[in-house]
This record gives C-alpha cells, sequence and structure tokens, in this order.
C-alpha cells in the first residue's frame, strides 16, 4: 500500500512539473463571437444538410450524436491490394470558416478520445487537407498544428527514412502541446474550441485547458469541420459554430 502511494505522489510530482513547463492558457477568450454560422441540438431525426459521414459509425441517439470507433486496426481491402488503416469515428461538418468559436457538450462512455478538427480538401502541402486540431482524453488536452507539422507531405516522408529522425524531431517542435487535465466518464462537459490567427485555445467548462500558437492554425481556409471519437461510445450534443473576430 505504502509503495502504491508513493509511486501515486511521484506521478503527481511529475505531472505538475510538466504543467508548470508548459506555456501559460490565456485567462479570457481570444475570440469575440461574431455571425452565428450554425447550431444543432440533435433532436431532428434527420441530420442537417452540412452533415456527412467520413469514417463510420455515428448515429444520432436520444438526442445526441453517437460516435463508435469501428475501424480498430489496419485491414486488407476487398480485393486485398491494399490496407485499410485503423481510424477513428469521423462525422463532418461542411462549414467554411478562418477564425470562429465551435462551442459543444462532449461526454465519453468508453471512448478514448474526442475531438474537433479543421481541414481544407483542396489544400494540398498537407496529407488529405488536415490544418489543426483539438483532442480531449480523460486525462489532457492536446493541441496540433497538423499543416505545418506532422501531416505536411515533406515531414511525413522524413518520416519514413530512420536517418532523419532528429531533423523531424526538431520540424515538430512546437507544433503540438498536451495540457494535463482529469474528467470523468458518464459527465457532460461544455468544450469551446476558439481559433484565431496562428492561435487556438481550449476551454471546458468554462475553464482554460490548453493553448497553441503556431502557424498552420493561421490557414485561411478552414473549408470542413470534423468531429472524431476514437475507442467506443463518445458524444457530442448542442454544436454551435460562430465566426469569430480577434479580441
Amino acid at each position: 500500500m505504502q509503495r502504491l502511494i508513493f509511486i501515486a505522489l511521484i506521478l503527481l510530482t511529475l505531472s505538475v512539473a510538466q504543467a508548470a513547463d508548459l506555456p501559460k492558457i490565456p485567462a479570457k477568450p481570444i475570440a469575440e463571437k461574431k455571425e452565428l454560422l450554425f447550431t444543432d441540438d440533435f433532436e431532428s431525426p434527420t441530420p442537417a444538410k452540412p452533415w456527412h459521414k467520413v469514417v463510420d459509425t455515428f448515429s444520432f441517439e436520444n438526442g445526441t450524436l453517437k460516435g463508435v470507433q469501428t475501424r480498430e486496426k489496419d485491414m486488407p481491402s476487398k480485393d486485398g491490394k491494399s490496407v485499410i488503416k485503423a481510424h477513428a469515428a469521423v462525422y463532418g461538418l461542411e462549414i467554411p470558416t478562418k477564425d470562429s468559436v465551435i462551442e459543444a457538450k462532449i461526454r465519453f462512455e468508453g471512448a478514448s478520445m474526442i475531438d474537433v478538427e479543421f481541414d481544407d480538401r483542396k489544400y494540398t502541402g498537407a496529407h488529405y487537407g488536415h490544418l489543426c486540431r483539438a483532442q480531449v482524453r480523460l486525462n489532457g488536452v492536446t493541441l496540433i498544428d497538423e499543416r505545418d507539422g506532422g501531416m505536411k507531405n515533406e515531414t511525413r516522408e522524413m518520416r519514413n527514412d530512420p536517418t532523419k529522425k532528429k531533423e523531424v524531431a526538431e520540424l515538430l517542435k512546437g507544433r503540438q502541446i498536451t495540457y494535463p487535465t482529469q474528467l470523468e466518464a458518464g459527465k457532460w462537459y461544455t468544450l469551446v474550441v476558439e481559433t484565431i490567427g496562428d492561435e487556438m485555445r481550449v476551454t471546458l467548462d468554462g475553464k482554460p485547458a490548453a493553448y497553441l500558437k503556431s502557424s498552420g492554425i493561421a490557414h485561411a481556409t478552414k473549408s470542413k469541420i470534423e468531429l472524431g471519437v476514437a475507442g467506443k461510445n463518445g458524444f457530442f450534443d448542442d454544436i454551435k459554430v460562430w465566426n469569430a473576430a480577434a479580441k
């Protein structure tokens, strides 16, 4: 028992130390809400027109949007000529933005990750037009600049070369950050994701949770918003999307 307590204290100390090294999250919002572009409480049995499935499987359940990951591991295609990669469930929203505020309620019921992502399918400099995202887990919030980070075409190519490992690590510095948090499964949280210029800020239930400043976030044509769920049973509700301006 004493050993378990000792280990727990060490982990707590490391967590506090890591948190102390992280950039300070702005205490106040960085974005001012402007035009309300979209809202959905998922009470209608028919999905609103801007929604579409990207990667199975999402469903409407009891007035919520439920995501369940079905592609849990790499599998050969039916013709055996390619590999279908493991992937989180993804639901797409065709709402073009540049700077925005996205608000949604989220709940974990077995899911390991719930996220909000921005893409531009016409942008060819990054894999599948991935730009940036905010990932929420029960123990942390991760913000990622994908356009100029891990999804940048040149960087993805370099990652296949073991001799360029250090070079890739340098290129990825400052492109991703994780802040610790403690959330509970089965509880609703209000997630807010602000993107203004090259900055992204996240709050949970009104409390600052994560912040990243990185060039890829400033991509001017965020043509698509995507909601993701890794693992089983992640829920969204009461989503709202606003255009925004810097405060």
